[in-house]
């Protein structure tokens, strides 16, 4: 067994094996405060902003703001805005590219429910 616990190569006869670049910007982009909550709360369909802010409390409307246009920019969100009546409305649900991390997120659940006490 190596000195982390696990089986592997011996620190002294080989060379760290690199981070890959794309693994590396995927966990850097969800990772990044609120944005896994919100992703995880898009996993059951849209929801509006104020919903959104209920699912996930703690969180300030300019920081959820902020994350919603990151996880848009980088295709995983998408924003529709609802026009009827004197109010705009807006909702958000997960895109194509989003809903392929949901295997992921139920994964990284499960592993926190076992593992990961708050």
């Amino acid at each position: 067994m190596s000195p982390g616990g696990g089986a592997g190569r011996s620190r002294l006869t080989a060379k760290p094996k690199q981070v890959c670049p794309h693994f590396h910007g995927a966990v850097e982009l969800i990772g990044r405060r609120w944005a896994g909550a919100i992703l995880y709360a898009l996993t059951d369909g849209p929801l509006h902003f104020a919903e959104l802010k209920e699912a996930v409390p703690g969180m300030s409307d300019s920081l959820l703001s902020h994350r919603l246009k990151e996880l848009e920019e980088a295709g995983l969100v998408r924003r529709e805005v609802q026009e009827g009546g004197k109010r705009v409305r807006v909702s958000y649900e997960l895109t194509q590219k989003g809903h392929s991390l949901e295997p992921v997120m139920g994964g990284l659940r499960d592993w926190a429910r076992e593992w990961h006490r708050t």
